[in-house]
């Protein structure tokens, strides 16, 4: 059996929270949640539009609380990975500005999370609401 790369980050959160109990509740954890996720919020973002470096981080960070050096590193591998290309943009505001783009197989991984983390969602959600009672 094939295990994603989100439920691997689950699981790993959880080993983590459980192995450091001098740590404030769920910081370890959210932590975790919020490594394993940045990869889908920056696919989905590209999905939409190409966009440059900062323009990445203001869009993640409005909804989720991370660092701007969280991205940029995910950014090279994603490239590395040759799932996003890039190109120089003049800016009115500076220097051309680096814009990140999907390439097909970026495309691809991006439906792959996408799927992957909605059937998380659900399966999450329906032991919260009590649907699924051992």
């Amino acid at each position: 059996m094939q295990y994603s790369a989100i439920n691997n980050t689950v699981r790993y959160a959880f080993a983590l929270h459980a192995s450091a109990p001098h740590m404030k509740e769920g910081t370890l954890l959210n932590a975790q949640f919020k490594k394993g996720v940045l990869e889908l919020c920056v696919l989905a973002l590209l999905a939409r539009k190409d966009c440059y470096g900062f323009e990445l981080v203001s869009a993640v960070s409005r909804s989720v609380s991370m660092s701007e050096g969280t991205v940029y590193p995910l950014l090279k591998r994603l490239r590395d990975d040759g799932l996003l290309t890039t190109y120089l943009q003049e800016s009115n505001e500076g220097p051309p500005r680096k814009y990140y783009r999907l390439t097909e197989d970026g495309s691809r991984r991006f439906a792959e999370l996408n799927d992957e983390w909605q059937a998380f969602v659900r399966g999450v959600d329906e032991i919260i609401r009590g649907g699924n009672v051992a």
